[in-house]
């Protein structure tokens, strides 16, 4: 099944939802930066919530979401953007640990219980938007639901979950957002609330063939969700060659001369997707002659 998420309401509009799969993106993730279990959890939690905040965007807007703790995982960046596209990577890719007492993969410990999470939104506008708020958990999923708490003002149920295989494939990941819109009551937010306490995992009920229309069923039921939009999610970089020699170009002649000198040619590796562009001495030629001009 490929990837999707979807926009939904509930609750005669007092409730806005958001229900993802997210397996293949976030394999497709692991793959390219050859994470080890804990860490594809961490990587995968992050880069699914962030695919479903993205969605949230219009346009070509953008946002990058950074999880900062004091565990060895270090920083943990993921980018998404209106259209479902969504890519990231981890500092560290090769953090394992034992199962933690819940017999889950021990995220908390890889992310730190210190440090902080903050959203960036390119909104086309002339500064960005940021908004920062400290870690609370390291379990990522808590961690978002307080930043939209705190940063955004808008009270959410945020939760994301990643099954790894023994060859460390990604077995199942997928999440949802559910954010109480205002002028909702206390009725409405305390039914809510039930449904959430109650919610098996999301990681599990994607092994097990849910769909993210299931999903939103399984805490709403069936008559209370209104889907508004469905959008297909992957793992996409917006690295390219021409990003790489307009970076060249911009250190400046001198510098490429070096280069030439030095290493006969350049390398650059890209750190969301790993791809790793090579310039020939030639093509380094070329654009020291751009940059006389």
């Amino acid at each position: 099944m490929k990837d999707y998420l979807l926009k939904a309401t509930a609750y005669d509009g007092k409730v806005r939802a958001y229900a993802i799969s997210s397996t293949n993106t976030v394999e497709e993730a692991r793959r390219r930066h050859d994470t080890w279990a804990t860490a594809s959890a961490a990587l995968g939690r992050t880069m699914t919530i962030s695919a479903m905040m993205g969605a949230m965007l219009k346009g070509d807007n953008s946002l990058t979401a950074k999880v900062e703790g004091n565990g060895p995982i270090g920083a943990i960046i993921a980018d998404s953007d209106a259209t479902g596209d969504v890519r990231g990577y981890v500092t560290n890719p090769h953090v394992d640990f034992d199962l933690n007492e819940k017999g889950k993969l021990d995220v908390a410990r890889a992310v730190g219980t210190e440090g902080n999470l903050s959203v960036v939104k390119d909104l086309g506008l002339k500064e960005n938007f940021t908004g920062q708020v400290p870690i609370v958990s390291g379990e990522i999923g808590e961690d978002f639901t307080y930043y939209f708490a705190n940063s955004e003002q808008t009270p959410s149920a945020v939760g994301a979950g990643v099954l790894v295989n023994p060859d460390l494939s990604i077995l199942a990941s997928g999440g949802f957002i559910v954010q109480v819109m205002p002028g909702a009551d206390e009725k409405v937010i305390n039914r809510l609330e039930e449904k959430i306490q109650g919610f098996p995992a999301i990681s599990t009920l994607i092994r097990e063939g849910n769909s993210p229309e299931q999903i939103l069923e399984r805490l709403f039921g069936t008559d209370d969700v209104t889907i508004h939009g469905r959008l297909p999610v992957r793992f996409q970089c917006r690295c390219s060659k021409e990003r790489v020699e307009r970076a060249v170009l911009g250190m400046g002649r001198d510098e490429i001369q070096n280069m030439i000198d030095e290493d006969h040619g350049a390398e650059a590796t890209c750190h969301f997707c790993h791809e790793v562009y090579y310039l020939s001495e030639q093509e380094l030629e070329t654009l020291k002659q751009s940059a006389d001009h």
